[in-house]
C-alpha cells in the first residue's frame, strides 16, 4: 500500500468500480494527476457507464468494463476498489494472494491529509451533522468523505492547522481499520443496523463502525450518545469522551424539525469546540440551517399541508423518528419499499399504528407492512399513495415519506425515490 512518503508517480494502479455514480472518477483521476499508469475496470457494460467515461476523457486512462481479468489485479502494482465493493470479492481476494496492495480513495486521502480531522459515523444523522459541522467551522474547513466528494485534489490546499470534516460509511471505516487511522475528533450519531449484505452480519457492521475510535491517539476526542450500542465504542486510554444529548442543552436555531436533528446540531456544535471555534459564531452559521436533501425536506405545501421528503429513512428506527418529529394524528406517513436483509418492521408499524393517522405503504413489502399496521392501507405505488393522502389530509397535517426500507425495487437509488414522491406532491 502507498504511505504518505510513497508516490504512485509511475506505478500501474487498478482502479475497481466506476460506477454510474461516479466513485471512482475523482480518484482515477488524481492517480493520473500523479503519474501513474491506471487501468479502470468495472463489470458493468460501456454504455450504462458512458456519463461517468465521460467525465475522465482526455486521460491516459485505460478501461476494462462490460468484465474483469484477475490479471489486471495481479500483474499490477496497487489496487483502489471502490467503497462500494464488497471485501470479499474475488478479485480483492487474487490481489491480495498475488501480494498486491488494495486500499480505497478515503485510504489515500487519511494517509496523507496533513490537518486535523473530525470523523463522523452513524447508521442515520451522519450527512446532517457531518454539514452541520462544516458551517459552524466557518470558510477554510473542508467538507469530504461520503458527503461533498473526494478530497484528494484539495490536499495542495491544506496543511497542518486545516480542519477537515470527514462523513465515514462503514464501508469506508472497513478499509480505515487496515491502515490503522482513526480521526483526532470522532462523532457517533444515532446507531442502528444496516448493509448486512456488505458486512456479512450486524456485529460485523459495528466492528467495522468502531474502527473510528480504535485507534485514537491521546487528546483525542470521542463524542458520543448515552446507548448500549454507543457504549461499546470504547476508545484507547487518553481519549477523552464526551456524553450527548445534554437535555439542558439551548435550542439551535434550525429550520429542519425533530429533536434528533437538535441531536445532531449539539454534536456538530461540540466538536467544533474541540477545534477551538467561536461558540456564538458558530451557531450564528446555522441558523435557519433548513436541511439536506431528502432528509425531513419540505417540497411541497398546499391548503395547511405540508409534504415532507425523508427518502433517506432506509431503516425502521429512521421511520419512527421522522414520525416523531411532528405531532401525534398529523402525519400520514409512506413506508415500504425492498426488503433489507436483517431488518424487522414489527416496532415500526407498531409505533406507526399509534401515532400516525393513516399508514400508506409500497413497494415490494408493502403488503406485508400494510397488515402489520393497525391504520394501513395498502397502494403499491408512491403515485397511488401520494393520490391517497392527499384524500385524507387536512389543514395543519403532514404528507411523509419516510420509507423505513431500501429503495432498490422500484428505484435506483433513494434519492429518485424523493424526487418522484415530490413530483407528485406537487401534480
Amino acid at each position: 500500500m502507498l504511505t504518505k512518503s510513497q508516490s504512485p508517480a509511475g506505478k500501474r494502479v487498478t482502479v475497481l468500480g466506476l460506477g454510474r455514480f461516479g466513485g471512482g472518477i475523482a480518484v482515477a483521476r488524481w492517480l493520473c494527476g500523479q503519474g501513474a499508469k491506471v487501468l479502470v475496470t468495472d463489470q458493468a457494460p460501456a454504455d450504462s457507464l458512458a456519463e461517468s467515461v465521460q467525465k475522465l476523457a482526455g486521460l491516459p486512462i485505460e478501461f476494462r468494463l462490460g468484465e474483469q481479468r484477475e490479471n489486471d489485479f495481479t500483474d499490477t502494482d496497487l489496487v483502489v476498489a471502490s467503497p462500494a465493493v464488497k471485501p470479499k470479492s474475488p478479485m480483492l481476494a487474487a490481489a491480495e494472494a498475488a501480494g498486491v496492495p488494495v486500499t480505497t480513495e478515503i485510504c489515500l486521502f487519511a494517509e496523507r491529509c496533513p490537518g486535523r480531522v473530525i470523523g463522523i459515523t452513524g447508521t442515520k444523522g451522519k450527512s446532517t451533522t457531518s454539514k452541520l459541522t462544516h458551517l459552524m467551522l466557518g470558510p477554510g474547513a473542508f467538507l469530504g468523505g461520503n458527503i461533498g466528494g473526494s478530497l484528494l485534489p484539495s490536499l495542495p490546499e491544506m496543511n497542518e492547522r486545516s480542519v477537515v470534516v470527514l462523513e465515514l460509511s462503514s464501508y469506508m471505516l472497513h478499509w480505515l481499520g487496515k491502515i490503522h487511522w482513526s480521526p483526532d475528533v470522532a462523532v457517533l450519531t444515532m446507531l442502528g443496523s444496516d448493509h448486512f449484505e456488505w458486512h456479512g452480519s450486524a456485529d460485523a457492521y459495528i466492528d467495522a463502525k468502531r474502527n473510528i475510535v480504535r485507534f485514537m491517539q491521546p487528546g483525542s476526542v470521542l463524542i458520543r450518545r448515552d446507548d448500549a450500542l454507543s457504549r461499546r465504542f470504547e476508545p484507547p486510554a487518553g481519549v477523552k469522551t464526551i456524553i450527548y444529548p445534554e437535555p439542558d442543552f439551548p435550542q439551535i436555531p434550525l429550520r429542519v424539525p425533530g429533536r434528533h436533528n437538535q441531536d445532531n446540531a449539539q454534536a456538530a456544535f461540540l466538536a467544533c469546540m474541540m477545534i477551538e471555534s467561536n461558540g456564538a459564531e458558530a451557531l450564528r452559521r446555522v441558523a435557519n440551517f433548513a436541511g439536506l436533501p431528502h432528509r425531513l425536506e419540505l417540497v411541497h405545501e398546499v391548503g395547511g399541508v405540508q409534504f415532507i421528503d425523508d427518502s433517506i429513512a432506509t431503516i425502521p428506527e429512521a421511520a419512527i423518528i421522522a414520525c416523531d418529529a411532528f405531532l401525534p394524528q398529523t402525519v400520514i406517513q409512506i413506508v415500504g419499499g425492498a426488503p433489507k436483509e436483517g431488518l424487522v418492521y414489527e416496532a415500526m408499524c407498531d409505533h406507526l399504528s399509534q401515532r400516525c393517522i393513516r399508514v400508506l405503504t409500497i413497494g415490494q413489502i408493502g403488503q406485508s407492512l400494510g397488515a402489520k399496521c393497525s391504520n394501513g392501507e395498502y397502494m403499491e405505488t408512491m403515485a397511488a399513495a401520494v393520490a391517497r393522502a392527499k384524500e385524507l389530509a387536512r389543514p395543519g397535517d403532514v404528507v411523509l415519506l419516510s420509507p423505513g426500507t431500501a429503495s432498490y425495487d422500484q428505484y435506483p437509488n433513494f434519492e429518485k425515490r424523493g424526487e418522484d414522491f415530490a413530483r407528485c406532491a406537487r401534480l
